[in-house]
């Protein structure tokens, strides 16, 4: 998901057993970490322009994972090193993948 600077994103629990939460350095400078409630909805606003890796917590490793790209991505080498496991790794790389075709596409 790409949006810019300030807008807010509500990440809506469609199961009791489901969240939102950051992951731990898929997170620009200065950026705010976040864990929401298993089963609540969770509005989360983004100030700091990069890359923001989102797990939920009890499906993490099952790939349960987004990446949400704010303004211009200044953090893709960082995010890109934080070690992933199970299905999560192979859902970052494609994520990677698509955001740089995107970035080769708008040059």
């Amino acid at each position: 998901m790409k949006i810019e600077p300030g807008d807010t994103v509500k990440f809506v629990a469609a199961d009791k057993g489901h969240n939102a939460a950051s992951i731990k350095g898929m997170l620009p400078d200065g950026a705010a970490p976040f864990v929401g409630k298993n089963g609540e909805d969770t509005s989360v606003k983004f100030d700091q322009a990069g890359v923001y890796g989102v797990k939920c917590v009890p499906h993490y490793a099952m790939g349960m994972v987004a990446m949400i790209v704010v303004g211009t991505p200044t953090n893709i080498e960082q995010a890109k090193a934080v070690p992933q496991v199970g299905k999560a790794k192979q859902m970052f790389a494609t994520l990677f993948e698509k955001l740089e075709a995107a970035k080769t596409l708008s040059k």
